[in-house]
């Protein structure tokens, strides 16, 4: 009767083991736990740790809660001013509620992925080639907002989402490079222009000085002299002192200004007979 208690008793047990065994689950800290009981939502989501359900009835789901970073596949379209550009971008999201990720969708992680590759081809085609390279901040939350929205629904948060690259076509590429080569140009001729402009102001000021000191200028000339001869090369300086140039100034403006005796017309000379001058008598041939 003992043996037969004993038997019993370890049959008992092993059916506990057994069912303990079937019956038990170990949800991970990252995950939580959904159980359906016959097809039917049983209570809230299961905490991390030990659990138990019924074998053969309740079906256990694990739910990733982590971020994940989803790559978006490069979308080729034209956008509003008319440029043809392919843009990839990346997107990172969390489940947020377990159920809902379970039942409100079928494959939550595929319709996140569609939905951002829709949303980055509408992103593409409502912006300027402009903000697609230098105002993505503003572009990254639009799309974010876009793929948020219906992705509430379905138990996921958009965490964020960036645009990874932009890539252009060979000929837009040059076409944008000339266009900064010609802009850094413009900028170099302004600050050229805005030098020449600063130095002719103090160049004025400068000889303004000097007019009140003829000599400043001899000395000035002396100088340039001695910074041309310091350099090894074949440059000979002559100095010419400006108040020579006018003097022969002033004095050519003097002689064109004397009158010249002007010779009498040929039409009013004396004719002597035969066309000739008369001839010029002295004092005492006319006395006799």
């Amino acid at each position: 009767m003992l043996q037969e208690l004993l038997v019993a008793g370890v049959a008992v047990g092993s059916a506990a083991l057994v069912y303990a065994a079937a019956a038990a689950r170990v949800v991970k800290q990252y995950e939580r736990g959904v159980v359906f009981r016959l097809g039917r939502l049983v209570g809230d989501a299961r905490p991390p740790g030990f659990t138990m359900v019924i074998p053969g009835v309740d079906r256990l789901r694990k739910v990733n809660m982590q971020i994940v970073t989803m790559p978006v596949p490069a979308q080729e379209g034209i956008t509003r001013d008319n440029v043809t550009v392919r843009v990839d971008a990346v997107v990172y999201f969390k489940v947020v509620n377990a159920p809902d990720a379970i039942i409100q969708v079928e494959d939550y992680r595929f319709a996140v992925s569609q939905m951002a590759q829709t949303s980055l081809r509408s992103i593409i085609g409502k912006s300027d080639l402009d903000d697609l390279l230098s105002n993505r901040e503003k572009l990254n939350q639009g799309l974010e907002l876009m793929i948020d929205s219906p992705a509430i629904g379905w138990g996921v948060q958009i965490d964020r989402v960036e645009i990874k690259d932009v890539s252009l076509p060979e000929t837009m590429k040059r076409s944008m490079a000339r266009q900064a080569e010609a802009d850094r140009e413009r900028r170099a001729r302004i600050i050229n222009a805005d030098a020449e402009l600063q130095a002719s102001k103090k160049l004025a000021q400068a000889a303004e000085v000097m007019s009140e000191q003829p000599a400043a200028l001899q000395l000035r000339l002396l100088q340039t002299v001695v910074a041309v001869a310091a350099e090894k090369n074949s440059t000979l300086v002559l100095p010419f002192p400006v108040e020579l140039l006018r003097f022969l100034e002033r004095a050519q403006s003097q002689g064109q200004q004397v009158p010249a005796h002007p010779a009498l017309p040929a039409e009013h000379e004396p004719e002597g007979r035969g066309g000739e001058a008369p001839e010029s008598r002295t004092g005492d041939e006319l006395g006799q």
